[in-house]
């Protein structure tokens, strides 16, 4: 099942961080951006935001889920979505833990 653009939608307007949030459609599914860093997937109408340590110690007992079979598990983030500030939160301490993504190397012309 793939995620709904009305869900998509729902997670942005929850979620406020300085850098502003944005998504690119990833692989059929999603990737949610604070700024530079990517910092969840949203895949089947599910957010899935990296595992941190700051995130685990703002979480408590996360709930974890791979984003597809076969993946490593993120914290599953559900009826929690619906408290803005809470959430807003997680994203906060998650993003000031992830690393700024490492700059694309330039293809060479032949």
């Amino acid at each position: 099942m793939a995620t709904d653009q009305k869900y998509i939608d729902y997670i942005i307007d929850q979620i406020n961080h300085p850098a502003g949030i944005s998504y690119k459609k990833m692989f059929g599914e999603y990737g949610l951006y604070a700024g530079i860093r990517i910092f969840a997937l949203v895949c089947d109408n599910r957010l899935l935001i990296k595992p941190t340590e700051a995130g685990q110690a703002f979480i408590g007992k996360p709930n974890l889920a791979p984003p597809f079979p076969g993946a490593k598990s993120y914290f599953l983030i559900q009826e929690e979505l619906d408290d803005h500030e809470w959430v807003s939160g997680l994203v906060k301490v998650t993003v000031n833990e992830l690393p700024d993504p490492k700059p694309k190397k330039l293809k060479k012309k032949i």
